[in-house]
């Protein structure tokens, strides 16, 4: 009976010590094996990094997991970063952002797999239906394709001898038989982004972007948190026929926020916004009558429009053309791609509307305008004179005997 009592005050003692080592530390919720946490950076040393884990206790994790290839420490003191809690030892909270490096055994991955922690892995090969990969203490896992990233890579080779953080998705025959994913991570992380960036993401703001796919319609652009389109009408001021010839996936683009709706999730951008309005000085540029010449971009049933400049276009219409004939569509004296001179008839900016007629047109019309003038010289007009002319020499045949 004593030595019952004598275990169960032992068991008390432990979890009265749990609990006050807990309540010591300032931690209203106890941290969890595995749980993802921020923390901030308050001290780096050469071998620990010590955080702020929101309690009294500072959390340490490994400087060596936060080092580039060239040994430089990427973050800095006072920076946040997300690490997950893997154990509590002699008073201190151990922290990591993926487990890697020294001989991890099965044995840990078998516990990442249940709390979710990230594991270091190299891609080693591509196999059947996906890509070896090795995890530390040569321990062998595989990849699916879906799964190595967002979007399934175009060149499947690219990310051979690349190492990224997995997660593991599938732990069974004593890890044996493992299965990583790097996409659940890649999501994981898009889903916190899509969460800042509502607070910050607002209509007519600038952000950098990449084009991830081209269709007729335009171009779907991936900001690091959403994907949005960029219309094929917001590309460029002038009239654009074909994307492709204009923009390739993986081109960095920087673009103006058009829409923004997080309820239906639709996003649209615009890189004509980015550029300089080429209407500007447009009445200077292109006076009233100036002459100029200019490429027909396209033939409507109403004319046909010519394209000055990029981004300026202007309209010769249907009863310009002809060269005084009737005709019932432009494409009977003109077609797309030929160069045609033109004089400015009118010019509205308000409308960014340029009208155009033909130069010989033009000239034709001046001269006729000119020759149907009446000439006056204080005497009557040209035809009055002309008569008078006349009268005179009919008179003088008369006299004659």
């Amino acid at each position: 009976m004593n030595n019952e009592t004598s275990e169960f005050d032992d068991e008390q003692t432990d979890e009265d010590f749990a609990t006050l080592l807990e309540k010591s530390m300032g931690g209203t919720t106890r941290l969890e094996l595995g749980q993802k946490t921020e923390a901030r950076v308050l001290q780096i040393g050469s071998d620990w990094m010590f955080l702020d884990i929101g309690q009294k206790g500072e959390g340490i994790l490994d400087v060596k997991e936060l080092q580039d290839d060239q040994g430089e420490i990427t973050v800095a003191v006072g920076d946040t970063i997300s690490a997950y809690f893997i154990s509590r030892e002699g008073g201190e909270m151990r922290f990591t952002t993926r487990l890697g490096g020294g001989s991890t055994g099965t044995a840990q991955f078998e516990e990442a797999w249940r709390s979710g922690i990230p594991v270091d892995g190299r891609v080693e090969k591509e196999i059947k239906g996906g890509y070896e990969i090795k995890l530390p203490g040569n321990v062998r896992a595989f990849c699916p394709y879906s799964q190595i990233a967002l979007r399934r890579p175009e060149n499947l080779e690219e990310v051979i001898e690349q190492s990224f953080p997995f997660k593991i998705s599938k732990f069974e025959e004593q890890g044996r038989n493992i299965v990583v994913s790097r996409r659940e991570l890649l999501e994981e992380e898009r889903r916190e982004l899509r969460e800042e960036l509502k607070k910050t993401l607002k209509e007519g703001m600038l952000v950098k972007g990449t084009v991830t796919s081209i269709r007729d319609f335009g171009a779907f652009i991936d900001i690091g948190a959403i994907e949005g389109l960029l219309p094929i009408s917001e590309v460029a001021y002038g009239r654009v026929e074909d994307l492709s010839e204009i923009l390739q996936v993986g081109q960095q683009l920087e673009l103006a926020v058009k829409r923004v709706d997080w309820e239906e999730n639709k996003f649209s951008f615009s890189l004509r916004e980015t550029l300089a309005d080429p209407w500007t000085g447009v009445s200077d540029k292109y006076p009233v009558g100036s002459q100029l010449s200019g490429k027909v971009s396209r033939l409507t049933q109403f004319g046909a429009f010519v394209t000055l400049e990029e981004g300026i276009d202007g309209l010769v219409h249907i009863s310009k053309l002809g060269e005084g004939r009737r005709i019932n569509h432009p494409r009977e004296v003109l077609k797309p791609g030929q160069t045609l001179s033109v004089s400015v008839e009118k010019v509205n900016i308000a409308e960014r509307r340029i009208s155009l007629v033909p130069t010989a047109a033009a000239e034709e019309s001046s001269e006729r305008s000119w020759s149907d003038q009446p000439v006056s010289s204080g005497m009557g007009t040209f035809g009055d004179l002309l008569k008078a002319s006349q009268e005179k020499k009919n008179n003088k045949r008369k006299k004659r005997p």
